[in-house]
């Protein structure tokens, strides 16, 4: 016959390590967002250059203004986002060491960017 706790001891093995990830101090012990913004008109990012700071997550809000949908990607930031014409789509970044990370248009591959990290 089988014990009704015989799986207890794995499981409370994961919620320590929950917990623990969870309590203040812990590595997801939410670290506030750094937001920048950027723009996509005639095929071109305004700025063609945005700044965040190390080490911290990051949201970038990208509004297209034209009339064609186009796709945020970053391969060194490992992320893609479809925005259709006159939206916006918010693209979430993990923390980044220092460093220049290149984004680009993937509909529209000369449209490219640069996202420097300090």
């Amino acid at each position: 016959m089988r014990s009704a706790f015989a799986g207890v001891k794995p499981m409370v093995g994961v919620l320590a390590l929950v917990t623990a990830m969870l309590s203040p101090g812990g590595p997801s012990r939410g670290q506030q967002a750094a937001t920048v913004d950027i723009s996509v008109k005639g095929h071109h990012f305004q700025p063609a250059e945005i700044r965040a700071p190390a080490n911290r997550p990051v949201i970038i809000r990208v509004k297209n203004l034209d009339a064609a949908a186009m796709e945020f990607e970053s391969v060194s930031l490992r992320v893609e986002k479809v925005v259709a014409p006159g939206t916006q789509g918010v693209v979430n970044v993990r923390p980044l060491a220092p460093g220049r990370y290149e984004f680009f248009d993937d509909f529209h591959q000369e449209t490219r960017g640069t996202l420097v990290v300090q």
